[in-house]
């Protein structure tokens, strides 16, 4: 309940509690407080119990916890093989170098590793087509020559 409590916030609820009820019903206030916080958590367990002998025998490893959709998911998600190999393929995914080695194939670069296979795919129709690769850097030409016409450009 009070998990990130610090000594300092403890002291001054302490200063706080004698000021405002002074040193001869402080102790009286702090047994009433501490019977109020057993009724109630009493009470609470009196409500689970309840609840799981309701729900009948097929529910009883039910806990009240798994009602939180955090905790839900995690035992959901720690069982299923599915997700064990997604997270295996993630890991050994690594998109930044994926990006890079296909950028360095667009502006004609040379890699240290092998051209992805999407940009070897993509680069290899406009080859076999015959027609110029449109996103390499093409010399400029000649005075008397026209240059290339690009229907989508215009």
């Amino acid at each position: 309940m009070f998990n990130d409590l610090g000594i300092l916030e403890l002291v001054t609820l302490v200063v706080l509690a004698v000021l405002i009820f002074g040193p001869e019903k402080l102790p009286k206030v702090i047994q009433d407080v501490s019977r109020f916080v057993r009724k109630v958590r009493d009470f609470s367990e009196s409500a689970k119990q309840d609840i799981r002998t309701e729900l009948g025998p097929e529910f009883k490893d039910f806990e009240f916890e798994d009602l939180n959709p955090k905790t839900f998911l995690r035992k959901q998600l720690e069982g299923n093989e599915d997700f064990n190999e997604l997270k295996e393929l993630r890991s050994s995914f690594d998109l930044k170098k994926e990006m890079n080695d296909v950028a360095d194939a667009v502006h004609g670069r040379e890699t240290g590793s092998s051209v992805p296979s999407a940009a070897a795919a993509s680069s290899v129709p406009a080859a076999v087509n015959g027609s110029p690769d449109l996103l390499k850097k093409q010399d400029k030409p000649d005075a008397g020559e026209r240059p290339p016409y690009d229907s989508d450009a215009t």
